[in-house]
């Protein structure tokens, strides 16, 4: 696995932590909030301390409706809005007792971020 090393403050005192490439995934965290993000793990002897949110991007669910069809798949419209709007920052470290779980998300809401990354803005619907 992919991995490089940081200090947070630059001071040669300081512990130096190690992070994990995991890629695009989607965070759950405490409060129920789902945020999208390329994360890295911040390790610290071996033991995960924190995550390294780039560009993170909340996801909205707007409204969910069933949509009558013989399978019975479920459809949502969802929104994707900036995490923290009145920052500039674009790496947010966030502490490991903060995210309940972190999961693959569908390749259709993936892409859906990449795209609002890239300049687009287009709203999505998701079976």
């Amino acid at each position: 696995m992919p991995f490089g090393r940081f200090s947070i403050s630059g001071d040669r005192n300081l512990p130096i932590y190690y992070f994990i490439v995991m890629s695009i995934k989607l965070a759950i965290l405490k409060d129920n909030e789902q945020v999208i993000s390329d994360i890295k793990e911040l390790v610290d002897d071996g033991k995960p301390v924190g995550y390294i949110f780039k560009d993170p991007h909340r996801v909205v669910v707007n409204q969910p409706f069933l949509v009558e069809k013989v399978d019975d798949d479920t459809s949502v419209q969802i929104t994707l809005t900036p995490w923290i709007l009145l920052t500039t920052d674009k790496d947010i470290i966030v502490p490991s007792n903060h995210v309940v779980t972190i999961v693959e998300p569908l390749d259709s809401i993936k892409e859906m971020y990449s795209e609002k990354l890239n300049g687009s803005t287009s709203d999505s619907t998701d079976k």
